[in-house]
């Protein structure tokens, strides 16, 4: 299972888009890998100005499965921000947002953007934060 970042669905979805991020996500989609969440449609549907590309993006969320960004995701993202801002790391919200839901349910990321790399070094420091962890709390 792997969330499929906005950088790399731009890059998919555009004639001229990186052929090696097209092909990985095209693999991701044919094995049914490919996952979603709210926020990637969000920054999605900002940038469909066309009516293909928001054709594109309805077909995207009508067919590719969503993770939820539940409690346990926002807590995730909350202790991500921290260590990024202790450690220097500035990140934009959403990518965190994103980051925290795909450490929260076990996704790998697919994506372009670099702020993923630093986010990937703080996975093990947040692992602590999961469903099972906090169901009493």
């Amino acid at each position: 299972m792997t969330l499929v970042d906005t950088s790399s669905w731009i890059h998919f979805l555009r004639k001229n888009g990186e052929p090696l991020v097209k092909a990985r996500v095209r693999q991701l989609l044919e094995s049914d890998s490919a996952r979603t969440c709210p926020i990637v449609l969000v920054e999605l549907w900002m940038g469909a100005g066309s009516e293909k590309d928001q054709s594109d993006v309805t077909k995207l969320e009508q067919k590719i499965p969503q993770l939820e960004i539940n409690r346990h995701v926002w807590m995730r993202a909350n202790r991500l921000s921290q260590l990024c801002r202790r450690h220097g790391t500035p990140v934009p919200a959403s990518d965190v947002i994103i980051a925290a839901c795909a450490f929260t349910h076990g996704a790998e990321i697919e994506a372009v953007d670099e702020h993923y790399t630093n986010l990937k070094q703080y996975h093990e420091e947040t692992s602590e934060i999961s469903g099972e962890n906090l169901a009493t709390r």
